[in-house]
């Protein structure tokens, strides 16, 4: 691993700078190295390092990881589990992950603590030069976009944190995945769309004897202290080290959770899983953290004349269940792709075959996802649909498909696909609730 000092000296220009080795960046930097260009991945923080997370990862985020080499080393250090245990409304069911010809029909649970350095270093082993505790500032001889898309720059200046030692990082591309709340991204001039989803998120630990059971837990009737149904879910993901991680996701469009005291509410959900889980003072291994995460593409422009964002920096995170790290190594990937591209004809202006690539892989699937959150915003909605829906166990594998993303797409698109689910629960709720599922689901952005 080179140091700061070792890259002032030499003062090279990378052929691609990337700020952030989470899923993302680290990602990014893999495939492109892997490509053969030089690359430059900056991480504020040194490895391991403490991540606020689920820690599930789903078919999609293991499909990734096995492509770049990494199963062997996931499953060594995390729990393998077959699918999702659903809770809600007096019911629930379990469901394996459906069988796929590209993704697994299984995922793993492990903590970012133990996951983010071993793709970080994956990219490293094949080229990449790592920087850790380095953070980046600001933009380097940053350049105002002739097209509307983000500002340019030749690079980046980062701040070695042990040392206080400043530098220039040059880059002929620069790609920016260091988080949804990204100050690079702020100076790039993304913006979030403040009509689109918005979730938000808090998680602990705790000790129990139910660590290694092969299901990970969806609570999909979560109520505040006052008994009011919520819209979000709780969780509970056993890691299979003697831990479960549990946690409380809210997804609201136009602030439908304003008020919702989230640490309450962690509280309460801990409170009624407690008895079943061994949850307590005494098994918890500290206090819960949070954060908030924009969803469904909703951090825009992605793309500039030699820059570019990826992952929850473009608010990659699906509407559908929070998931973010699968789209965070997707996004990364095909953002190498571009860059490659860009390199081999010396044509900045083939970054915008990124764009084109998110909008063919998530255009359809993000819209139909975030007229799914405008419903469930509705509690009325959520209680009828849900308390309907998770009784009819082939409608629920089918939506589980969809909310995952797992939709076998062999004849029908992705739009094609979830919204025949969501035509089937329209069919067992309320006039009011078709309306809307079949409304939003049709026509809206």
């Amino acid at each position: 691993m080179k140091s700061l000092g070792d890259i002032t000296s030499a003062s090279p220009t990378f052929d691609a700078v990337i700020v952030g080795a989470g899923p993302s960046g680290s990602s990014c930097a893999y495939w492109l190295a892997r490509a053969g260009w030089s690359v430059c991945l900056i991480e504020k923080k040194d490895f391991p390092r403490v991540k606020t997370c689920g820690d599930g990862l789903t078919p999609r985020s293991v499909h990734q990881l096995a492509q770049m080499g990494l199963e062997p080393v996931v499953a060594a250090n995390g729990h393998r589990y077959n699918g999702l245990r659903a809770f809600g409304f007096g019911a629930s069911l379990e469901m394996n992950w459906p069988e796929h010809p590209v993704f697994p029909n299984y995922g793993y649970t492990i903590t970012r603590f133990n996951l983010d350095g071993l793709v970080a270093q994956r990219a490293a082993e094949n080229g990449a030069v790592l920087l850790n505790g380095v953070e980046a500032t600001g933009l380097l001889e940053p350049s105002e976009s002739p097209n509307g898309g983000l500002r340019g720059a030749a690079g980046v200046v980062v701040k070695e944190k042990a040392t206080g030692t400043t530098a220039a990082v040059r880059g002929r591309y620069v790609i920016v995945g260091d988080g949804q709340n990204s100050r690079l991204g702020r100076e790039l001039g993304t913006g979030r769309n403040r009509s689109w989803p918005m979730g938000m998120a808090l998680r602990g630990y705790y000790t129990s004897e139910r660590h290694d059971e092969p299901w990970i837990d969806s609570h999909l009737d979560i109520r505040d202290p006052k008994g009011a149904v919520v819209p979000g879910y709780g969780w509970i993901f056993p890691l299979g080290d003697g831990r479960v991680n549990v946690g409380v996701g809210l997804l609201s469009t136009g602030g439908a959770w304003k008020g919702v005291n989230t640490t309450k509410l962690q509280e309460y959900f801990v409170a009624q899983t407690a008895d079943a889980w061994g949850l307590n003072d005494e098994t918890s291994c500290g206090a819960p953290t949070g954060g908030r995460l924009p969803m469904g593409m909703a951090i825009g422009p992605r793309v500039g004349a030699n820059t570019m964002t990826i992952g929850d920096a473009a608010g990659m995170v699906n509407p559908f269940n929070g998931e973010g790290i699968a789209y965070g190594y997707e996004t990364g990937r095909l953002a190498a792709g571009a860059v490659g591209e860009a390199l081999l004809a010396n044509d900045p202006s083939l970054l915008a075959l990124y764009d084109e690539r998110l909008e063919q892989a998530y255009g359809d699937y993000f819209k139909l996802a975030r007229a799914f959150v405008r419903v469930i915003s509705e509690p009325r909605i959520l209680t009828v649909c849900l308390s309907a829906g998770l009784r009819i166990e082939p409608l629920m594998r089918e939506l589980l498909a969809m909310m995952a993303n797992l939709m076998r797409n062999d004849q029908k698109g992705p739009a094609e696909v979830g919204y025949r689910a969501l035509v089937r629960l329209a069919e067992v709720v309320p006039e009011q609730a078709y309306a809307m599922l079949l409304g939003d689901g049709k026509s809206s952005g």
